[in-house]
């Protein structure tokens, strides 16, 4: 049986056209987006060091763009088998200390960080800096000292601090008026043994006995040590936690003016210059720390590291 062709209605023809006509074109739109879509890379994780050209004992600053700060993974910076934690310092920003020691060796510097779920990659040159010898001779009583456990484990709870809040800013400030008779970094001999793996761990100033010791930056007060309680080679000591990984200490005092706890600002009494612990004469030893390690104080004391 032979089938006879339907005729064609003109407007279902011409429906049926309209038809094919938007699919294509919803077709040949989509598959259009898609490469444009992938063709755009994400934005590549924003990351500043300073400062640009640093050397042995320079703390460095990475700072570090987001896109978003409601992420809730801040981003970390990884230097060798060490990560440090970022700290926000404005809105979508971070920045990590990173610490350099006179025990290290100068070079390069490999940074990975991350952040926004990306990885940075960078390379920073550490120049080489030569640190003065130093010999010292303890004298009967004081030579030989050894810390006790107690005074070890407190400073090293102290240093260890990561407070997420930031107290400080600007300069600091001179803890004494008193002139500098040691440096930091200097490597020292003890009544004629070389101390290996030692290195001066701060500034001296050769102040009075009784001058005025001020906090040089904003901060809490998070240890108090005194000689009585066992704090031997520290001598009376106090410690400011100035927030995010920054530490100081003040050791060999004659008198403390401040309780743990206490917030104290820049240019407050915390306490006087003496000669307690392993001390050869009235003095001051500060000391500077980021992330547990003792840095160079004068960066801080010539230019705002906020």
């Amino acid at each position: 049986m032979t089938t006879k062709a339907q005729p064609i209605n003109p407007q279902n023809w011409l429906h049926s056209v309209s038809i094919i006509n938007r699919t294509n074109k919803i077709f040949i739109g989509i598959v259009a987006a898609v490469p444009i879509a992938l063709a755009l890379p994400a934005e590549a994780l924003q990351v500043q060091v300073i400062p640009t050209n640093p050397q042995l004992g320079d703390t460095l600053s990475v700072v570090i763009d987001v896109d978003s700060q409601e992420n809730t993974d801040k981003p970390t910076v990884t230097v060798g088998e060490k990560t440090y934690p970022a700290f926000a310092i404005a809105p979508n920003k971070y920045r990590a200390f990173i610490p350099t020691t006179p025990l290290e060796k100068p070079g390069v510097r490999k940074f990975q960080v991350f952040g926004d779920g990306q990885q940075r990659n960078l390379a920073v040159q550490v120049r080489d800096r030569k640190f003065p010898v130093q010999r010292i001779n303890l004298p009967p009583g004081k030579a030989g000292l050894e810390a006790t456990e107690l005074e070890l484990k407190r400073v090293a709870a102290f240093k260890a601090l990561q407070t997420p809040q930031k107290y400080w800013y600007g300069v600091f400030r001179k803890p004494n008026t008193a002139r500098m008779t040691t440096t930091y970094g200097v490597r020292r001999y003890y009544n004629g043994k070389f101390a290996n793996d030692y290195y001066h761990r701060g500034l001296d100033y050769a102040g009075a006995a009784g001058s005025p010791v001020i906090a040089p930056a904003n901060g809490q007060v998070a240890l108090v040590g005194k000689v009585t309680e066992g704090f031997r080679v520290h001598g009376n000591i106090v410690g400011i936690d100035h927030g995010q990984g920054v530490t100081s200490i003040y050791m060999h005092l004659s008198r403390i003016n401040v309780k743990e706890g206490d917030f104290v600002k820049a240019g407050q009494v915390i306490g006087a210059i003496g000669s307690t612990g392993a001390s050869t004469g009235p003095h001051l030893h500060w000391g500077l720390y980021v992330n547990g390690q003792s840095i160079d104080p004068k960066p801080w004391l010539i230019k705002a590291i906020d």
